[in-house]
């Protein structure tokens, strides 16, 4: 199935994990996708691997948190692809909780913000007139947003932020309707990324805890923005959709400790 056929697609934070696995998901289905990160060593590993797999892909360093590096590769998606259709808002930061909450640092809660709601924001903003104008109404943002702007699982800055993603999902949604332009979130639980990495224990020990019995992949995340951001969803705006293995719905442990499942 080729359903971006044609599209045009720009993808932050995308040298890796979820943003790789969706740049590579959405290239294989006929987009034309400019694979961006602040490491373009990084972009460029990804977009290789698609060209190499008979994909069309561009790679661009890019920090969310400089409006001009944004407005430029907006420009240079619609130069090199002639058409914007789809933004997907995946580049985010997340420090360590301190133990004590009155010494976290201004610093770290800034940067979490900064580059997870307020580059989101940023990319949004610039992105907007040219998928407002991609054909056939089809122009859609899909932000990466995650289980801990649900519910309590730690790292406050990176939750507040993910929170506000669902908040600019919703009001971005209602302004951007009229022009065609849809706007939706995905909400990510625990995903086996590089993050993890040399954690594997800490992920076995985790996965105990979804009903689904296992943790994230990134494919899984790839094809829920997909699917929203293809014309599958043509009636969809302002939700946010969890892929979380079911860890939203309660937890598995009393229910076990008592014999019900």
């Amino acid at each position: 199935m080729r359903r971006f056929e044609g599209y045009g697609v720009l993808i932050t934070g995308a040298g890796r994990g979820i943003g790789a696995a969706t740049a590579r998901r959405m290239a294989g289905e006929g987009a034309q996708v400019l694979v961006t990160d602040l490491d373009g060593d990084l972009a460029e590993t990804v977009a290789a691997d698609i060209r190499k797999s008979s994909g069309t892909a561009e790679a661009l360093p890019c920090n969310v948190a400089d409006r001009t590096a944004i407005e430029a590769a907006v420009a240079y998606a619609v130069e090199r692809f002639g058409t914007l259709d789809v933004l997907v808002n995946n580049a985010y930061a997340c420090h360590p909780d301190v133990p004590l909450f009155e010494d976290e640092a201004d610093e770290g809660w800034a940067r979490d913000l900064d580059i997870t709601l307020s580059g989101a924001f940023r990319c949004a903003r610039a992105a907007l007139p040219h998928l407002a104008a991609a054909p056939d109404r089809r122009g859609a943002i899909v932000s990466i947003g995650s289980v801990n702007g649900e519910q309590d699982f730690g790292n406050h800055a990176y939750s507040a932020a993910k929170a506000g993603l669902g908040s600019l999902t919703r009001t971005l949604a209602g302004h951007a309707a009229s022009r065609g332009v849809r706007v939706n979130l995905v909400v990510p639980g625990t995903v086996h990324t590089e993050a993890w990495a040399g954690r594997e224990d800490d992920l076995r020990v985790i996965a105990a805890h979804y009903p689904l019995g296992r943790v994230g992949l990134p494919d899984d995340i790839a094809a829920a923005v997909a699917f929203l951001a293809s014309s599958d969803a043509a009636w969809i705006t302002g939700v946010s959709l969890p892929v979380d293995g079911g860890i939203l719905i309660g937890q598995m442990g009393p229910r076990r400790a008592v014999g019900r499942e």
